[in-house]
Formats: C-alpha cells, structure tokens, sequence
C-alpha cells in the first residue's frame, strides 16, 4: 500500500477515542463561526452521537495508519434525526468529518463514495444528507460529486435553514469512477 492510500472500513470499538477526536477536529472551525451557546449545543450532539447513535453502519477513514475521517449512516430521517414526518425512508450521511490535516486527499470522497456503496447494497434508491450554507465547501464537494438539492426534505434548525441534499445511486458516476 502507497503512503497517502485512503482506506475506508467499519470503524470498531477501539476506533471511538479517534473518532471524537476526528469530530471535535474537523467541526472545531465553526466555533468561530456559531456563537458561544450555539456552539455548545453543536458539539454537545456531535459527542452525543458518538456513543448514542442508532446507526446503521459507522465508518473510519485511515490514512498512513491514522483515523483521519469518519462518517454515520443511518436507515431513515427518524434514525438519524428523530424526525419521522420528514419521510426520508433511505440511508442518510450525518457527521461526515475529516481532519484538518488530511484535508485534500479524497477523504471525504472515498467515504461518500463507500456510504453510496452501501446504501445501494442495502437496496436503496438514493443518498441523503443535510448540511448548511456555513459549510460551503462542503456543499461544494457534495455538488461535484453528483448530490442534488432536496428541497421537499429541508428543516429548520432554531434560525439555521439546514439543507437537503440528494444522491440518486443508479445515476451516480460517483460508483463509476474508481
């Protein structure tokens, strides 16, 4: 294997010390961003869902032997958010994460690109996720990867319009593209 591979699998037990460590690393840009109280609550859910998630698969990113990225897959808008009315009935992308220091290496992708493995192995027709405008370069990568908006699936979250994106799996080149 090449120094700077990415490889992607099912994160196990012993990688949970680096996945916090992963989420509080690539989410920490935006504490200069929220405000004090609002920030609070964002990192108390993301360390929340660390151990109380009810995902259906959790994935690491490993790069020269280091997790540096990580990803939460679950069935269904009430899995992933507690919120049934929303109708999402296919597998949702939530903390997607990597890094700071692995930025720029396909982590993100190669971990997008193996949720969309997955999802169409669990017989799904499409890819969700949700993110906001102060994540744009995230929301850049989301379009070139083939992610559409969702608008019908969009929630509020106090006054932040969290967005929805959607990936169609059996149109993606995503899956091609190798």
């Amino acid at each position: 294997m090449s120094e700077n591979t990415v490889v992607i699998r099912d994160a196990e037990l012993t990688d949970r010390d680096a996945t916090r460590e992963v989420l509080l690393d690539a989410y920490g840009q935006y504490e200069k961003v929220l405000d004090e109280e609002a920030w609070g609550r964002y990192k108390e859910s993301i360390l929340s869902a660390i151990d109380g998630a009810a995902t259906k698969a959790r994935l690491v990113a490993v790069l020269n032997g280091e997790v540096v990225g990580s990803v939460f897959l679950f069935d269904s808008s009430d899995a992933a958010y507690g919120l049934p009315d929303l109708n999402i009935q296919s597998p949702i992308i939530r903390l997607l994460a990597v890094s700071q220091n692995a930025r720029g290496y396909g982590v993100a992708t190669a971990l997008i690109r193996e949720s969309a493995k997955l999802a169409l192995e669990w017989g799904a027709e499409t890819l969700h996720l949700h993110t906001s405008d102060m994540m744009d370069s995230a929301v850049r990568l989301y379009e070139r990867l083939g992610f559409d908006r969702a608008t019908d699936k969009d929630l509020m979250n106090g006054e932040t319009l969290v967005k929805s994106y959607r990936l169609t799996l059996k149109e993606t080149s995503l899956l091609q593209a190798q």
